[in-house]
């Protein structure tokens, strides 16, 4: 039997590299929402990430602080083997090397050694100690609250952020089109200038004025595309998204939104930024509580269950021969105690070194409420602005229609009278400037509305009233 070896014809592989080709075209031409470019930067970018982890970091210390008041539960457990000699006088355990024996004060050193064992449990529980450990709770709550409040304020800035960025890239992307438009008129104009001046019908000068012009929307061109790859850059970078060419939602811009029309003031309550340095406050001021409890004793209860071996027989004493140097037998409870107590701890110079912890606590809620006066002042007068730009706004909006009816039809009228030699080139290279500006203007005009309404919804902090048009 002959096997012959399959293979793809060439047109099926052209065939399949071209569906490829195609598929990886529309997946790179998928249009980006403004949605889409908020909700991809809310996921990925990096600082949004790392106040999240400090968030989930905070709510581990309320629980820390939480357990903070159980009671401590210590065993110990020991066995050693030594000598018992002891000695009537004094004795410090400095820096805890002193050596616990206990034996007779006999007359002389002698080396008799046995195994002994300690075994203990103890507890010891500040059980009272008004209100310190309520307070370490409310400090780490506020400070968890610092943290939810940062990252909300983040988020909020962040939005806006990617908006501004996605609406200058929207406005970069039309000035573009716009240059490549004048481009192609300049274009027309230099070929029928060429063309009439080649025929001794115009000037030759004529020609080199349009050659000029043609360099002129040439680098306006590639200026227009400089800007264009600049705020792609910076999509991407607030996006956390690889630069690319991308193809966004024009659908809205050239309407007006429909919150323009609403009165939107800034609310203390609800503005994500007043709400983070309100909380640096609050943790201020809970700080302060916490401190002052230092003023006061701690009421504590102490347990303690202990049980004792050892090789010396009871009689020791007398008979310095009683002992053993069995394992076992120094290791065998023999004798037990237990103690049960309730203490109190006062510092008394706890009250001197604590009331300047206060003041200066004090002092730093003080200054945080300057930082929040401050703060409530800036976007005062920024809701003032926005009210200013959108009123300026919607009268450009309105002004720019006619601003671009009225050079269209001078830019046809010169050319027109142009190609009939009843014009200069000068006239018809002003009319051209006229048109390019006047597309410019309507452009940045639409842009400058939803500029104007994202500036109100930063300063109110509201940010519905902006995303909701989309």
């Amino acid at each position: 039997m002959n096997l012959k070896r399959r293979s793809t014809p060439l047109s099926a592989r052209l065939s399949l590299s071209l569906l490829a080709f195609m598929i990886l075209s529309v997946a790179q031409a998928q249009t980006l929402s403004l949605r889409e470019a908020v909700d991809t930067a809310m996921a990925r970018y990096g600082i949004i990430q790392a106040k999240g982890n400090y968030v989930k970091a905070g709510e581990e210390r309320v629980i820390q602080s939480k357990r903070e008041y159980l009671p401590n539960l210590n065993f110990s457990a020991q066995q050693v083997y030594g000598t018992v000699n002891g000695q009537n006088g004094p004795l410090y355990g400095f820096g805890g090397l002193g050596v616990a024996s206990s034996g007779l004060p006999l007359p002389d050193q002698n080396w008799n050694a046995a195994f002994g064992a300690l075994y203990l449990a103890n507890i010891n529980w500040e059980f009272f100690s008004f209100g310190r450990a309520k307070e370490r709770i409310n400090v780490a709550r506020k400070s968890l609250h610092v943290n939810e409040t940062d990252l909300d304020q983040e988020k909020f800035q962040h939005r806006v952020r990617v908006a501004g960025a996605y609406l200058n890239l929207l406005v970069a992307q039309r000035l573009k089109r716009i240059q490549e438009k004048n481009l192609e008129r300049a274009m027309i104009v230099k070929r029928t200038a060429t063309a009439r001046a080649a025929n001794g019908l115009l000037a030759g000068v004529d020609s080199s004025l349009a050659n000029a012009e043609v360099s002129a929307a040439r680098i306006a061109l590639t200026n227009a595309d400089n800007l264009v790859r600049e705020q792609a850059n910076q999509l991407s970078v607030l996006t956390a998204m690889p630069t690319q060419d991308y193809a966004l939602d024009t659908t809205f811009i050239n309407k007006l939104p429909l919150a323009l029309a609403d009165s939107v003031g800034l609310q203390e309550q609800l503005h994500p930024i007043l709400q983070y340095y309100q909380s640096r406050i609050d943790l201020s001021n809970r700080q302060v509580i916490l401190n002052r409890k230092q003023y006061y004793p701690t009421f504590s209860f102490f347990s303690v269950y202990q049980t004792r071996a050892s090789g010396f027989s009871s009689n020791y004493a007398v008979d310095q021969s009683a002992f053993s140097h069995n394992y076992i037998d120094g290791i065998k409870p023999t004798r037990s105690n237990y103690l049960l107590g309730i203490g109190v701890q006062w510092n008394m110079t706890t009250l001197l070194r604590t009331r300047p912890a206060i003041k200066a606590q004090e002092f730093t809620s003080k200054g945080l409420q300057e930082e929040y006066n401050q703060v409530k002042q800036q976007l005062d007068a920024q809701v003032s602005l926005a009210d200013v730009r959108i009123k300026n706004a919607l009268s450009n909006y309105k002004e720019v229609p006619n601003q671009l009816k009225s050079a269209s039809d001078a830019y046809l009228q010169k050319t027109t009278l142009y190609n009939n030699g009843l014009t200069n080139i000068v006239d018809v290279t002003q009319a051209l400037y006229a048109l390019n500006r006047a597309e410019t203007d309507r452009d940045v005009s639409y842009s400058n509305v939803w500029q104007a309404l994202l500036l109100k919804a930063a300063a109110t902090g509201n940010w519905d009233i902006f995303i909701n048009e989309f």
